[in-house]
């Protein structure tokens, strides 16, 4: 340094939200590209499970109320649930890899706000979810799925599905900061695969018995599952339909956001 010159003082603040959470969600999605063994599974699955579902059972449509004539339309929307799920919980598996793998102490060591290393997740699932939701669609109308009620009823499905990444985000990452391992994958997709099947999935509330029934009345994914359907039923869109979805998901996504932000103060504190 010559003679006289300034010393340029360090800069001390903290990174601004904005930039460290994009940066994150940039990170998350430019993985999609150098692993995509990770992300494709959340794409093949719905699709898969999707035309499966509708051919297996494709009798369910002569059910005497059945509220579609297309076993796919009345399947489509689930699969593409499933996929935006595992789009969030995704996230979780991706954090629990940093962890392990100590990459995650260096992003904690950076002047990133805490509350970037949720957001930042978030905003990825919210983009995988939306990258699922269409190819299931795409996928979905060449094998005979036609929407309702044009694009405010898809729309629904696109507000359901980013729903249920937003949470799912927040329950991967809160078990992950918990467990800190491999453990926390299979809690996150058991719970997930015990509330989307515990409701009206595969058959109508109407014709359940038992045990089920109950589960399935008292579940709130009912209610999301119902939104998201909305656009591909015969019955008129009304808020009576809507609203119950629309709650569950701003309530559960709210919960499991606030449990991984407390899980990840608890993990920076230990």
């Amino acid at each position: 340094m010559r003679t006289g010159q300034a010393v340029r003082p360090i800069d001390t603040r903290r990174t601004p939200h904005s930039a460290a959470a994009v940066g994150l969600a940039k990170r998350s999605i430019v993985n999609i590209t150098r692993l995509p063994s990770a992300f494709l599974p959340s794409v093949i699955m719905p699709v898969f499970q999707s035309i499966a579902f509708a051919g297996t059972f494709f009798a369910i449509i002569q059910i005497p109320g059945f509220p579609t004539d297309r076993s796919i339309n009345w399947f489509l929307p689930l699969g593409t649930l499933m996929g935006a799920g595992f789009a969030g919980i995704g996230i979780g598996f991706s954090t629990i890899r940093d962890l392990e793998t100590g990459f995650y102490d260096r992003i904690r060591l950076t002047p990133a706000p805490r509350t970037a290393l949720i957001t930042g997740p978030l905003m990825a699932a919210l983009i995988r979810a939306v990258l699922v939701t269409t190819i299931v669609i795409i996928v979905g109308l060449m094998f005979g799925a036609r929407p309702t009620h044009g694009p405010g009823g898809v729309l629904l499905l696109y507000v359901a599905a980013a729903g249920i990444a937003a949470l799912g985000t927040g329950w991967g990452l809160g078990l992950a900061f918990r467990f800190r391992d491999m453990r926390a994958a299979a809690i996150m997709q058991l719970t997930f695969f015990l509330l989307i099947f515990l409701t009206d999935a595969q058959t109508p509330l109407f014709i359940m018995e038992g045990w089920l029934e109950s589960a399935a009345s008292i579940n709130p994914f009912t209610n999301i599952i119902r939104l998201a359907r909305l656009g591909f039923l015969d019955a008129p869109i009304t808020w009576n339909n809507m609203w119950g979805g629309l709650i569950a998901i701003t309530a559960i996504s709210a919960l499991t956001l606030a449990f991984a932000r407390r899980s990840l103060d608890r993990l920076s504190d230990s």
